[in-house]
């Protein structure tokens, strides 16, 4: 996330509201311990309506492959974003 609020702040990208809904996969081995496979990021991203949707999308796309935790995963950890217009915060 903060690599996407940064992203956005220098491409002057108001973000008023932003909230995630991650949903892991984990699997159980016979022993019982158990580990992840697939973490998915499901961001919603509240911006105002004169913003650019696309370029707010790209900016996840760019903010995911520089993210220290999603690369540091021995697991897929996919990024599935939802960019709404919104009024900004008064």
């Amino acid at each position: 996330m903060l690599w996407y609020l940064h992203l956005c702040s220098a491409a002057s990208i108001v973000v008023t509201h932003y909230v995630d809904r991650a949903v892991g996969t984990m699997g159980e081995t016979e022993d019982g311990s158990g580990r992840f496979s697939e973490v998915v990021l499901k961001p919603v991203v509240t911006v105002p309506p004169s913003s650019d949707i696309q370029q707010a999308e790209q900016l996840h796309e760019q903010a995911h492959h520089f993210c220290f935790i999603a690369n540091s995963m021995n697991f897929p950890v996919l990024c599935q974003p939802l960019i709404q217009l919104g009024e900004p915060d008064q």
